[in-house]
């Protein structure tokens, strides 16, 4: 019994020993690192002198930059324009009227409406020229123009397409999609070919529908 007690008493002071010295190797540490930290700020201080700290009133509190805005009216044009992704191989055979001459009428419109736009009961308010555009050119000219006639609550416009006399063949190649792209559109209700005055074959007058802008409707 008296032996068991002597070699616990042996393992207890190892053990204190052993912790002792590596409180002494923490401690050494702790004081390398002070010194080490001491002697980079003499260096500094040799280097730049001595610094003044700021007064804490003078600070100014930077903030965060605000987050850019959404281009919503950006994103609106480009639904747009996938909303308008205008077709050339549409069949119109039925939807034109081709008797002395070219007219076409949405669903649902009274007959009167194309006697009307042929006799000028709707003043021109604005129109586009399509001359020397390629297709795709062309189709997004026509298809910006449609839109902002609209807005602005023009009801009667001209479109220039030309005749296609200039075209291998002179085939109206221009004019012909031109009438496929106006039947797709939402704005147009109708169109006729042009009075000569106006440009006759190589022009129509298109009748919008009524927009969000002032109206300049007039009568005859």
């Amino acid at each position: 019994m008296k032996s068991r007690s002597l070699k616990d008493l042996d393992a207890l002071r190892q053990k204190l020993a052993q912790q002792q010295a590596s409180d002494a190797l923490a401690a050494q540490a702790r004081a390398e690192a002070l010194r080490q930290a001491r002697a980079e700020q003499e260096l500094f201080v040799r280097s730049v002198g001595v610094v003044k700290p700021l007064n804490p009133q003078a600070r100014v509190p930077l903030q965060s930059p605000a987050p850019s805005p959404e281009p919503l009216q950006l994103q609106r044009d480009q639904q747009a324009v996938l909303r308008e992704s205008l077709s050339d191989e549409i069949d119109i055979s039925r939807m034109i009227d081709t008797d002395d001459q070219l007219s076409y009428l949405r669903d649902g419109m009274g007959r009167d409406v194309i006697r009307k736009l042929r006799q000028g009961d709707w003043a021109l308010q604005g129109e586009i020229d399509l001359h020397g555009l390629r297709s795709d050119e062309a189709r997004e000219a026509l298809g910006g123009f449609i839109r902002q006639a609209h807005r602005q609550g023009w009801r009667c416009v001209r479109v220039v397409h030309g005749k296609g006399l200039g075209s291998p063949g002179k085939t109206p190649v221009l004019k012909n999609k031109v009438l496929r792209w106006l039947v797709q559109k939402s704005e147009v209700l109708a169109f006729v070919q042009a009075t000569p005055s106006e440009g006759g074959a190589g022009a129509l007058r298109v009748l919008l529908a009524p927009g969000s802008g002032p109206s300049h409707l007039t009568g005859r």
